[in-house]
This record gives C-alpha cells, structure tokens and sequence, in this order.
C-alpha cells in the first residue's frame, strides 16, 4: 500500500540500524509506520510504500518497504516543516514569520538567496547564514542517503560516509570504492566489492585486485598470522577473484609504495602489513632493551630467598630457587611449565622477595578470568593489561592497524619496579607492543606462561618467539609436586603433553572421567545428563558452572548446535522471560551464558553497587569475556550482560553479532580461563583442531573435573597428533638481529 502525509512525531529511531517508529499524519488518519529507513524529521511530508500489519501490542501499522520525501510546494507545507524544529533555531513563532515573508518562495530563497533569511525580524546576517547551512546541509544528506541506501548501506555508515567524503563521496564510489574499506571503519572489502560490482567496475579493475591482496592479508590475522608469504597470500587472493600472477605483484609494489605494506626478503618474500611489521620490530627491540642485567650477589639473593621461605612457609625446590634468582638478576625473565609444578609458589616467592626489598609489583594478565585467578592465587590485586594500560575510547578499532589507544605509554609510563605478566601465550602482537610502551628500562619485566598452550587469537606468537630466541633467560618447571600428583587432571595433562597414553578407566582416576560412546545423538545425550545432573551434582556447582568445550564450532557436536540444544535445556523459554529473536534465526534470551567473540574498544562498561550507584566504569569488551544476559529491553532494543567483576555492559539489538551463547565453546576460545568443571564431546573431526596441543588446552581448563565423552581412538588419535597450524611470525627472527 502506499500512503501520503506528514510526519506527526519519531516515536523511537535507531540511528545504527536505521530502525524508526514514528506517526504520519495522512488527509483522513493518523497510521504508525516502523522499518529501516533513512533520515526523516518531524514536519517532513512523505510518501510511504509498505505492507499494512497488526501487531497484538501495538495494533495497525505500516510495515514500511521505502519512503522518499516529497518537497513542500506551499507555504503551509513549509511552514509546518520548519516550525518542526528540523532547523536548529527555527520555531514556531520564527517559521511563521519566514513563512509570511516569503510565502511559497521560501525554500527558493533559503537555497538560492539565504542572504535574503536577514530581512526578517529576528534572524541576523550570520543567523541567515547558519540557517542557510543547515538547510543544504539536510538536503545534501538526505540525498547521499538514499543514493548509499541502493547498495545496501545502512544510515549510520551512511553519515559516515558523507561526513568523511562530502560531496567527493559520488566520486569516489564512481572511481574507486574500495577507498570505503580503507578509509571508514565498518567497511570492509566484501562491502566495498559489492558496491564496486554495482557501480560498473572491471572484475579485473587494479583497484580491485589491490583492496583483494590488502583484504586477503588483513584477514590472515584472523588466524594469528602476522605476515603471509607472497607465493600463498597471491594464491589465497587468486581463489577470491580472477586475478593473474603479475597483476597481483604489480599491485603488491604499489600497496608497498603507498606504504600499505612491507615486503621482506628472507628465505620466502614475506609480506606483512606495515603497522604490524613496525609493531614486531619495535617489540623486539623493547625486549632487548629491558633485557639488562642488575649485579646482584649470589650469596645475598640465597640469604633473602631463605627469608621468602620462611616468611610463606613454604619450600622451593632447586629450579625453583634458581627461578626467583635469575628474576631478580635479569630485567626480562621467562618462567613457564604445565600445571601443578609450583609456577604459582615460585611467582608467590619472587613477589615476595621483591617487596621485602621495598619495591613496587604489578601483576597483570590478558584476560579478566586470567586476573581473577591471578588475585586469588597471589593474594595481590591483578588486572587485566587492557585495564592496567588504561584503555582508551579510539577511533578507529581496524584489524589492520592493530592499534590500541592507551593512557598508559611512553609518555605515561607504568610507575612499578617489577612487572609480572601471567598467560603470556595469550598475548598477541599488538598487546605485548602496547604494554612495552608503558615500562620504562629498568624494570624487571617476569612472563609466565605454558607454551604448550594453544597461542593467542591474535596475530602473534609472542612466548614462544621469545623463548626460541634465546635471547632471555628462561626457566620451565616440570617437577609435578606431591599434592598436584594426586590429580588425575594435572597426572594426564602432562602425560598428553608428552604424548604418551592415558588412564581411561574410570575406577582409577578420581577427577578425570570418560564415557565410550560412538552415536552422535548419544553423546548429545550425554552431555546434557553430564551437565544439568551429573557432573553439577559431582563439582558441587550450578549447571551454568560447568562449560562445554568442543574443537570445533561448526557440526554436529560443534558449540553452534550444542548451544542450542543446552539453551532449552538449561533456559528454556518460559512466560515472563523475556527474549529476541533476529532475522538470523539467533535467539538470546533473559538469562543466556554468551561470550563476546571479537574485541570491541568502544563499549562502555560499569560496575554498580547494590543500589545501584555507579561505583567504576571503563571501555572495553574482549574476545571470549564470558557472562550473564540481566535483561532485554524490546523497545529499547537493548541487551544487558554482567560480565566478570560485575561490569555492565549494554548492547543494541545492532550489536547482537559481537554475543554468541557460551554454554558450549571452542577449546581456543577458552584460552586463560579456568572452570570448575568441564566436558568434552570428542568424536572426530579434521587433524588440524584434532591435536595434542587442542586436547592439553582443554584438559587443564579444569579445576575439579573433566569429563570426556565420545570414541577413546579419538583421545589416543588426538594424543599422537603434533600437527599444529602454521602461524607466520617473525618476532623470533626480530629479536636475534637487534644488535
């Protein structure tokens, strides 16, 4: 149906999405229109195309499928727009006056002869002016809007669009509209792909193979690369869009030109994205320089240890001791081992040697998870990086410039003596570059990690090129000690990490269990009994307390399906609860366990006291930061979640593809976090996420009890399988040419 009017009133607009309620006033009724739509302001007369709908709360409305403005031609019709207060400083009593003055030329001459605005009583020259402004300011918006909203662009990005480009952004699209994904965040290649093909550009056009190569290489930090070979990053953009080898290289020189990339000669040429080729070798050179050495005497550093002992009444074996010396004698030092083999004790001993000395400690660790347990074992407050480093709101979050905007840097360095960072195989690039920033030379800089652990998410592989250096005394614990050998979880663990074969017998082990099942729908079973019943009952906590991990998202016994399928278990939908349904088919509801699945530096956070009086607050929301769905707000369109530490955060229904249910994850998601218990469906799956490495991740996730279920050939298969996804980083190489 199609309906002319005025617009009455903007009942709600969302300004990411576009969504908009609002009342048109038509010559007989009043009718209430919702969609997606550009723009409109209150006094603007219409034309609405759309299907009439009945919905049970809010009775007869006009689904609306497209709406275009239609210009006033009298002077009734202007005056109504302006005494509508589209125009900043315009009311009722000033559009009438207008109106009166110029009667149905009124629009011509704010377009034409805005001089002309100052004959009336009220408006002043620059008055004139500014009204004139406006006015051409909304109509040239309101025309780029809808010419963005033929490719499918919603309005926010629209306004960004215009707001960057101006009048050039008609040109930019004709010419090269891959300049979108470089310049405007939220524009990536796949977009401006489409809007190019739209636009009528060659599918060999240059500006497409150049944006294919820059996107084909940005994404390939999505798997912790951080650089790619030419061969293969040519290959990969080649399997996007039909591109010939030389086309591909000339496009590479020019990418290089224009300072895009790095392309480095060494045994293969590698190429890397310029921001993240600095921030390896800025790292590697910060490392070195905190690397010195502080002439401490042997015999000194033995007499204090002995106080440290005594004063927390505990023993440190022999690499232990030499542990807290070479942390005391170096300004980077390494300490890494599996679980159970006193890394806790030992940071315990060199945070309390350090204070006895009257020095200053900070501990941090990347993830929220990661710092809570750090508080808890240590006694002492730990943060997460992210907030130690004071993050900042930014402007630009792009995975290509992996640059975070900090309080903490080298202008405002970290005031502490000594830093302990835990999870280091957690760090990517870009965090361990931003926290470098921050520690000025002289401070003794103490990582602790397990290497065997999967690596970051981000691009990097920080521990590990760092102890493959060579360059920063290092020592890894492998004593299992008396209290820990009695856990079937660590005794295994290690076993895994060695490769060799472990207990499945159920009578023997007392926190480590399996279950034989070869059916897939048996094991779904399973796990459900497992977690609502069982294995809650067995770890004394709540079902919510007990996380499934998986290898894989995607498949039968992927987290996608058994998220699911646990969701109506353990959340059903019931009367009362309030719950959303997206065009994806997603539902979230009052009450889910989701995680946030990318890094977002822009959202806010706060932490409320019991009556609910803001007590902290902050910007940040990580990759894999689990938590609580408090409430959803349907007209608001807005999703609550209560994170770690009971920091608020509030997500628009726009936003809902940054939350997925948590109540199943992947093994690498759940990286630095540690639960009370945890079940694992293995059955088969592809070798590279079916591997030793995966399996000892999952296994030492778990504090109280792990529960396999699923084919035994399948752990024992996992066990003996080293094969490991290439990750392409340099920081290795970085380090030993600092001179």
């Amino acid at each position: 149906m199609t309906t002319k009017g005025y617009i009455s009133k903007i009942i709600y607009r969302n300004d990411e999405t576009g969504y908009t309620v609002m009342t048109v006033e038509t010559e007989s009724d009043e009718v209430c229109c919702v969609g997606v739509m550009a723009v409109f302001d209150e006094g603007e007369y219409v034309e609405v195309e759309g299907e009439s709908v009945f919905h049970p709360q809010y009775g007869d409305q006009i689904r609306v499928s497209s709406i275009t403005a239609i210009e006033p031609t009298d002077a009734q019709d202007m005056e109504r727009y302006l005494a509508s207060g589209a125009i900043v400083g315009i009311g009722a009593g000033l559009a009438k006056r207008i109106v009166k003055k110029f009667g149905d030329d009124t629009f011509r001459i704010m377009d034409e002869e805005p001089e002309r605005l100052a004959e009336v009583k009220g408006i002043s020259d620059a008055g004139a002016l500014r009204i004139a402004e406006q006015f051409a300011k909304k109509h040239e918006l309101r025309n780029a809007m809808v010419y963005l909203q033929k490719f499918g662009i919603s309005n926010a990005l629209a306004v960004k669009i215009y707001s960057y480009y101006g009048e050039k952004m008609y040109s930019v699209i004709r010419d090269n509209p891959y300049r979108l994904a470089e310049d405007i965040t939220g524009v990536g290649f796949k977009s401006a792909d489409e809007i190019a093909m739209r636009a009528g550009l060659s599918p060999d056009d240059d500006f497409r193979v150049r944006a294919a190569l820059f996107y084909t290489l940005s994404q390939s930090t999505g798997a912790g690369h951080v650089y790619m070979p030419e061969a293969e990053l040519c290959e990969k953009t080649a399997e996007m869009i039909p591109a010939e080898e030389a086309q591909m290289k000339r496009q590479l020189t020019q990418l290089f030109t224009d300072h895009k990339i790095v392309i480095k000669e060494e045994e293969t040429r590698n190429v890397y994205i310029a921001s993240l080729y600095y921030m390896e070798l800025n790292t590697a050179r910060m490392l070195c320089d905190l690397n010195c050495k502080f002439n401490v005497e042997e015999k000194l550093i033995d007499e204090r240890i002995q106080g440290v002992t005594k004063d927390l009444d505990i023993e440190l074996d022999d690499l232990q001791r030499i542990a807290v010396t070479e942390a005391v004698k170096n300004g980077v030092f390494i300490l890494t081992g599996g679980p159970g083999t006193g890394k806790t004790t030992t940071i315990n001993a060199i945070i309390r040697f350090f204070e006895r000395e009257g020095m200053d400690v900070l501990l941090a660790a990347p993830t929220g998870r990661a710092a809570k347990r750090m508080s808890e074992t240590t006694g002492k407050e730990a943060k997460t990086i992210h907030r130690l480093l004071e993050l900042q709101k930014k402007p630009d979050d792009s995975v290509t410039s992996g640059i975070l905007d900090f309080a903490r840097n080298e202008t405002n360095p970290l005031e502490t003596d000594v830093m302990i960072v835990d999870e280091v195989s957690m760090v990517d690039i870009s965090l361990i570059h931003a926290l470098l920033k921050a520690i000025t030379v002289g401070t003794r800089v103490i990582f602790v990690g397990d290497v065997n652990q999967l690596p970051s998410v981000g691009p990097g592989n920080v521990l590990k090129d760092m102890i493959a250096s060579e360059r920063f005394n290092t020592v890894k614990l492998e004593k299992i000690f008396r209290q820990a050998a009695e856990s079937s979880i660590i005794v295994n663990a290690h076993k895994i990490n060695k490769g060799e074969g472990i207990s499945l017998d159920n009578k023997v082990n007392n926190d480590f269990f399996f279950l034989e099942r070869r059916d897939v729908n048996e094991i779904v079973e399973g796990i459900i009994y497992l977690v609502q019943t069982k294995i809650s009952k067995f770890a004394g906590v709540s079902p919510f307390e007990v996380q499934v991990l998986t290898p894989m998202k995607a498949g039968e016994l992927g987290c996608e399906r058994l998220n699911l399928t646990l969701q109506n278990t353990l959340n059903p939908g019931e009367r009362g609860k309030v719950e959303k349904v997206f065009d994806n088919g997603k539902v979230f509801r009052e009450g889910d366990k989701v995680m946030q699945i990318k890094n977002d530096y822009q959202l806010e956070w706060t932490i409320k006291s019991k009556r609910g009086i803001v007590v902290d607050s902050g910007t940040g929301v990580f990759n894999g930061d689990c938590g609580l769905i408090r409430s959803i707000d349907l007209p608001a369109e807005r999703i609550t979640v209560e994170f770690e530490e009971g920091r608020l955060v509030d997500y628009s229904f726009s936003q809902h593809d940054e939350l997925t249910l948590a109540y199943a994850i992947t093994i690498h998601k759940s990286q630095g976090s540690e639960y009370p218990a945890v079940v694992m469906p293995l059955l088969s799956g592809p070798p590279m996420l079916f591997n030793r490495n995966v399996l000892y991740t999952a296994v030492t996730r778990a504090k109280k009890c792990v529960t396999i279920i699923g084919s035994s050939d399948t752990v024992k298969m996992m066990i003996r399988n080293t094969m490991e996804q290439k990750r392409y980083s340099g920081l290795e190489r970085a380090i030993r040419e600092v001179q």
